[in-house]
């Protein structure tokens, strides 16, 4: 394979696997509709971040680093599902009763820094995220390249088309935004996206 094709076939299956619904992209979505959209941007910048950690750990050897200490595996699962179950939990205890801030202003509901964290925080805490580039990234490094940069640079490459596609997200809430002004809409979509991120922290506690 050579470094066009390896670049094409990685920009056809990585596509397809960004579009793929996932933790990152009910984050983003979210964010969005009850935040606004520069919170929600400054998420999906820490989430991209955390993927850029996700590859840069793959690149050094992070699979070989699990196999010699699996508990080291088990304990970022276990934080990452209780991370996720903390969320949850909060939307379904204490869900909105109203969009929090302008989307223009970027008001109140937090820092620039609070979302970028809490984006890059969900996806670091996530080991299927470092599972899948160390089963994926590694079929696309061609012959003749060096494995560990090149590996870098598909996570770039995988980072770019996640903001691409988490800005066609945002930008697709804002038609809807005065439907979601509702009190009852609110507080139904926090409840529900609470329950999915608890399933999403049951699901990852029990991976194997």
């Amino acid at each position: 394979m050579t470094l066009a094709q390896s670049l094409v076939a990685f920009a056809l299956a990585g596509g397809l696997l960004t579009v793929t619904p996932g933790v990152d992209t009910l984050l983003v979505l979210r964010t969005a509709t009850v935040e606004g959209r520069r919170p929600a941007a400054f998420a999906a910048l820490g989430i991209g971040a955390g993927c850029l950690a996700w590859g840069a750990a793959v690149a050094l050897g992070m699979g070989a680093l699990f196999a010699a200490a699996p508990l080291l595996f088990d304990a970022v699962r276990w934080a990452g599902a209780a991370y996720l179950a903390w969320i949850g939990l909060g939307l379904l205890v204490r869900p909105r009763a109203a969009l929090a801030i302008d989307a223009e202003r970027g008001g109140a509901g937090g820092t620039a820094l609070l979302w970028w964290r809490r984006g890059f925080v969900t996806n670091l805490l996530n080991p299927k995220v470092g599972i899948f580039y160390l089963s994926f990234l590694p079929q696309f490094v061609p012959p003749g390249h060096a494995a560990a940069g090149f590996i870098f640079l598909l996570a770039a490459l995988h980072v770019l088309m996640g903001l691409i596609w988490f800005a066609g997200l945002i930008a697709a809430t804002a038609p809807i935004a005065r439907l979601l002004e509702r009190p009852a809409t609110v507080r139904a979509m926090d409840r529900a996206c609470g329950a999915l991120f608890v399933g999403l922290g049951v699901k990852l506690a029990l991976t194997r």
